[in-house]
């Protein structure tokens, strides 16, 4: 089993990566399927149902616009943001829709677009049925698909290994584990970095994998600056005022400093950088799922961080640290979860937060060691962190969050790098803790909004 940078950091759009990137190929995966099969024509209705967390707060995060896209045969890498909301009104104002642009068939909301709000499916909280039918009502295809966190989708007979995407590319360094990871620098005398590099060969040439990185960072940064750029009030409710753009205004005209540690200018900044992607986020722009929607704004802001205030910085620093938080976040998703609906946003926030710090102290010139280090501490300080959004929307608590813990990241990075690499707590032992928090941990803290900030906090 293989997982590539791409699959860990992936373009897509807001607001979440399990609930609305995740529905979108798998209704895209749905559709797919009648036309290998040749039931396409056949079908005149499909019944999309949507269960457990994505039942419980699919609507607040764009699930049923999602999948009405998909079945469309729509990707969420490759499509406009901007017409997700008016071609799901429009499709439910006609009363129809085209399967993959092609197959028109009829659509009715109440009965082909279902929300069960209490009810799940077995293996994982993000589970949806797609069911096919033909003129005369019946039953031509059902499958059922489970988004297991960070935009992977598996589909019904892959779903006892719920967290896995199985794919048996041979790697040049194959590693399951932190240690293992470790022993092969040892070994090799690669970095981490190196390592991923060398495994990445497996599927694109050196130069597709420097491009393609240099892709994903391009969006980190568009992001970023749209965000900025972008004001008003945030969709969904709640009334939450975007803050990026006025900070921005506020930052702008000050001095910066050359220093790793941060001062606090440079937490100013680092705060603007997490809140802009992740306002845009909420807003359902596109960024890159890193190694999730909802904590799409560490990694970026982390290395915004990177660019601008360490020394020496510079675009080769940008690819190492990516590779390195790649390979910490392939750790977290082959041993434990990404997915909030399953382990709290520890699984999310927590390990964001792990990778940037990682692919910080990568970057500044880390040892394998205190790479590893960097990790372990920030998902350390994250364990038992709860998914309790309120109103079902990636906004309360969940923007402020990622500001949070991008400065939690690069601490953990300097903290690390002023080490020597021996520590108490190895990162493998701190992911299996977070797993068996996670299984601990209530239902209704884990992205249901009927826990925590969701229930106590009056919505307005």
């Amino acid at each position: 089993m293989a997982i590539s940078l791409f699959d860990m950091l992936k373009i897509g759009i807001g607001p979440s990566s399990s609930h609305t990137v995740g529905p979108m190929k798998a209704a895209q995966m749905f559709a797919e399927s009648l036309r290998d099969t040749d039931l396409l024509s056949e079908v005149s209705r499909v019944q999309s149902q949507l269960f457990g967390s994505l039942g419980a707060t699919g609507k607040g995060h764009g699930s049923g616009p999602a999948v009405l896209l998909g079945l469309e045969g729509h990707l969420p890498e490759l499509i406009d943001p901007t017409i997700v909301e008016p071609r799901a009104d429009e499709i439910a104002q006609t009363r129809q829709m085209s399967l993959l642009g092609t197959h028109r068939i009829a659509f009715d909301e109440a009965d082909d677009l279902i929300y069960h709000k209490t009810e799940s499916l077995p293996f994982h909280a993000n589970g949806m049925s797609f069911t096919a039918f033909n003129a005369q009502g019946e039953q031509v295809s059902h499958r059922v698909y489970y988004s297991v966190g960070g935009g992977f989708v598996v589909d019904e007979e892959a779903a006892g290994a719920d967290r896995i995407v199985e794919d048996s590319t041979p790697l040049r360094y194959p590693f399951s584990t932190g240690q293992e990871l470790l022993d092969i620098c040892k070994e090799t005398g690669l970095s981490i970095s190196d390592v991923m590099l060398e495994n990445e060969k497996a599927w694109r040439s050196e130069e597709e994998i420097r491009q393609g990185i240099q892709e994903i960072w391009q969006v980190m940064q568009e992001c970023v600056q749209n965000g900025i750029r972008n004001e008003g009030i945030l969709p969904g409710g709640l009334k939450v005022k975007r803050r990026a753009a006025s900070l921005h205004n506020e930052l702008k005209n000050r001095t910066r400093m050359d220093m790793i540690t941060p001062s606090l200018g440079a937490l100013d900044w680092v705060n603007l950088y997490a809140l802009a992607v992740n306002e845009e986020n909420a807003a359902g722009g596109r960024m890159v799922t890193a190694p999730t929607n909802g904590a799409a704004g560490i990694i970026p802001a982390v290395l915004h961080y990177y660019i601008n205030w360490c020394p020496n910085s510079n675009e080769e620093g940008v690819i190492r640290f990516l590779l390195a938080a790649a390979a910490v976040g392939i750790l977290f998703k082959q041993n434990a979860s990404i997915s909030g609906a399953e382990v709290g946003c520890q699984g999310e926030v927590g390990s964001a937060c792990a990778m940037a710090a990682a692919g910080l102290a990568e970057a500044t010139g880390g040892s394998p060691e205190q790479v590893e280090n960097a990790a372990e501490i920030g998902m350390e300080h994250n364990l038992g962190l709860t998914c309790d959004p309120i109103g079902g929307l990636v906004q309360v608590p969940c923007i402020e969050r990622n500001a949070m813990a991008s400065m939690k990241a690069i601490n953990a990075a300097a903290m690390a790098i002023r080490g020597d690499g021996q520590h108490f707590v190895s990162l493998d032992k701190v992911i299996k803790t977070m797993r068996d928090t996670g299984l601990d941990m209530l239902d209704k803290y884990k992205e249901t909004s009927r826990g925590g900030l969701a229930v106590n906090v009056i919505e307005c």
